[in-house]
């Protein structure tokens, strides 16, 4: 099983793990199932270093760009240091050909108009914890993007978003845990998350395991394989 977004190593087998939220970082040759993704989150773009990016990247052939975006959940209006930033990275993706993850909170029309104009140019994007109507998949899919499931299919009440979960093309879902130093101690393994969404979609949870590793899989060397729509 692949949790397909985390800042901190949890229980599945392999882990998308976007390494500046991770306390300690891992180090090259203990890395086992880890992948690693180096970016700027949003609320972290006053402090965005070009050449330490460039650097990193260059240092690790398989890293990918992340978690980076734009956010609104802390100001109304998307400052234009964060959209800067944002584009910023997607160029720097776009000329390595790396994956990217994406980050999108309340503004995810936003980031999918950004994201557009790099289609064909960025092998692949994963929209975590992405909870807008299903209108936008369509625009997702021409992005060879991945949609990632996090710990919200579990609140009974949620009832929006589990019905955008059964939405979600079978290849294109992930499965996500969100987890960080702070929320380790609560947050659901990302089996109990894979677990709800087979049981929302009509499946068998080995069944949807398989899936969800296959589109991993191709998320994660999407770089390797050209770009698929």
């Amino acid at each position: 099983m692949t949790d397909a977004h985390c800042h901190l190593v949890g229980d599945a087998a392999r882990h998308f793990l976007c390494e500046p939220f991770a306390e300690p970082p891992p180090s090259a040759g203990s890395r086992g199932g880890l992948r690693l993704f180096f970016g700027t989150h949003p609320w972290n773009a006053d402090s965005f270093d070009e050449p330490v990016l460039r650097a990193r990247l260059a240092a690790d052939s398989s890293a990918g760009v992340g978690e980076i975006g734009l956010d609104r959940l802390r100001e109304r209006d998307i400052p234009q240091r964060m959209r800067d930033v944002f584009a910023a990275q997607l160029e720097i993706a776009a000329e390595l050909q790396r994956p990217v993850v994406l980050h999108g909170a309340k503004c995810w029309g936003e980031v999918v108009k950004a994201c557009l104009p790099f289609a064909g140019r960025i092998p692949a994007f994963l929209f975590h914890g992405f909870s807008r109507s299903h209108g936008l998949l369509p625009d997702i899919i021409k992005l060879n993007g991945y949609v990632s499931v996090g710990a919200a299919v579990l609140n009974d009440h949620a009832v929006n978003y589990r019905e955008l979960v059964k939405k979600i093309p079978s290849g294109r879902l992930l499965v996500e845990t969100d987890r960080t130093p702070e929320n380790a101690a609560s947050s659901p393994s990302v089996a109990e998350i894979a677990a709800k969404v087979a049981e929302l979609r009509g499946v068998g949870a080995s069944a949807l395991e398989r899936i969800l590793d296959d589109n991993a899989d191709r998320f994660a060397n999407s770089a390797h394989q050209g770009y698929l729509v």
